[in-house]
C-alpha cells in the first residue's frame, strides 16, 4: 500500500531537483528522506528518478508518477478536511469545481450569494479545472458539484447532469473597422478577415473546429492570432488587431475601442452544465444544486 509520506517526500525532491533543497523544505535530513525515496521505487519496482552527482531529475515514467501522485494527495488533504470538519459536527462544507464561464457569467457567483445568506457559516473549497477531472472528482467524492461545458454522457452510470446556460457568441470587431459602421454584417463581409480565437487548451482540435464552424456559417478566417482567454481577445480586438466572436456575458457593458454585432445567421455559443453525482449523502449538496439550477432563470 502507498505510503502518504513517502509521496509527499516524492513530489518534494521532484519539485526542488535536489535532496538537500527538498529536506530543507520537509524540516527533515537528508539521509532518511534520501531513504524513503529508495524504499518507495523499492515498493513500486520502479525508478523515479536520474541521479547524478549535480543533481536528481525525474525519469520519464517519474513524470507520470507525479502527475498522479499529486492528484492522490489533493484527494486526500481534502478528505482530511471533509473529516476533521465533520469530526467538528459542521454540515462538510461543499467542494465544487468550475470552468471560467461559470465565474463570468454570475451563474457561480449568484448561487454563492444565496448560499452564504443561508448559510453563513459554511465552508465552500473551488476548484478551477477542466470537465475531465470535475467528473472523476464527482466519482471519487471529492467535488459536490461540477460546473463544466460539456455534460457527462447520458448512460453515465454514476452522474446526472442539467443545462445551465447558452452564452451566444458575438461579432467584436475594432470600433474603426471599415464593417464597424454597418449594423448588419453577411458572412460574405467576414470572409477573408483577420481573426483572433480563443483557444480551448484540452481540445487538441480546437483550431480546426472552429475554422469548420466558420465555413459552415459561409466564410473562412484568416487566423491572425490565438487568445488563451476572452478578455484577451477583446483587448486584442480593441487594439486594432483583428475580429473575434465572443459570448455575450463578456462582453456586457463593454465599448471602449470596440464594436459588437450580433449574427443571427451564426448559431455558435457557450454552454454550461451542471454535473453531480446520482446519489446524495448530504442535504446541503442537493440544497445547493437546486440553488444553482434556479439560477437558469435570472442570468
Amino acid at each position: 500500500m502507498l505510503d502518504l509520506r513517502q509521496l509527499r517526500y516524492f513530489v518534494a525532491v521532484a519539485e526542488a531537483e535536489h535532496v538537500g533543497r527538498a529536506a530543507e523544505r520537509l524540516h527533515i535530513s537528508q539521509s532518511p528522506l534520501s531513504r524513503q525515496i529508495a524504499q518507495l521505487e523499492k515498493n513500486l519496482g520502479l525508478t523515479l528518478f536520474e541521479r547524478s552527482q549535480q543533481r536528481i531529475r525525474l525519469t520519464s515514467d517519474g513524470r507520470v508518477f507525479l502527475t498522479e501522485a499529486r492528484a492522490l494527495l489533493r484527494h486526500a488533504d481534502r478528505l482530511e478536511n471533509l473529516g476533521r470538519r465533520l469530526g467538528r459536527g459542521e454540515e462538510g462544507g461543499l467542494c465544487i469545481g468550475y470552468v471560467a464561464d461559470a465565474m463570468h457569467t454570475g451563474i457561480l457567483p449568484s448561487a454563492l450569494r444565496t448560499l452564504r445568506d443561508r448559510r453563513p457559516g459554511i465552508h465552500v473549497a473551488l476548484y478551477d479545472q477542466e470537465s475531465g477531472e470535475q467528473f472523476e472528482g464527482l466519482r471519487q467524492r471529492s467535488l459536490d458539484i461540477a460546473l463544466v461545458r460539456t455534460p457527462p454522457p447520458e448512460d453515465d452510470p454514476d452522474l446526472n447532469s442539467a443545462p445551465l446556460l447558452r452564452d451566444p457568441l458575438l461579432l467584436v470587431l475594432p470600433a474603426g473597422h471599415p464593417l464597424a459602421e454597418r449594423r448588419e454584417l453577411t458572412p460574405e463581409a467576414l470572409d477573408g478577415q483577420p481573426w483572433i480565437v480563443v483557444g480551448d487548451a484540452p481540445d487538441p482540435a480546437w483550431r480546426d473546429t472552429f475554422v469548420a464552424s466558420c465555413v459552415a456559417s459561409g466564410f473562412t478566417p484568416d487566423i491572425r492570432l490565438d487568445a488563451a482567454d476572452p478578455l484577451t481577445a477583446l483587448g486584442l480586438v480593441a487594439s486594432g488587431l483583428g475580429l473575434a466572436l465572443i459570448q455575450r456575458s463578456m462582453v456586457r457593458g463593454t465599448s471602449d475601442g470596440v464594436a459588437i454585432r450580433e449574427l443571427p445567421w451564426d448559431g455558435g455559443s457557450v454552454r454550461l452544465w451542471a454535473a453531480w453525482h446520482r446519489i446524495d449523502l448530504r442535504p446541503v449538496v442537493a440544497e445547493f444544486r437546486e440553488t444553482v439550477l434556479a439560477g437558469r432563470d435570472a442570468v
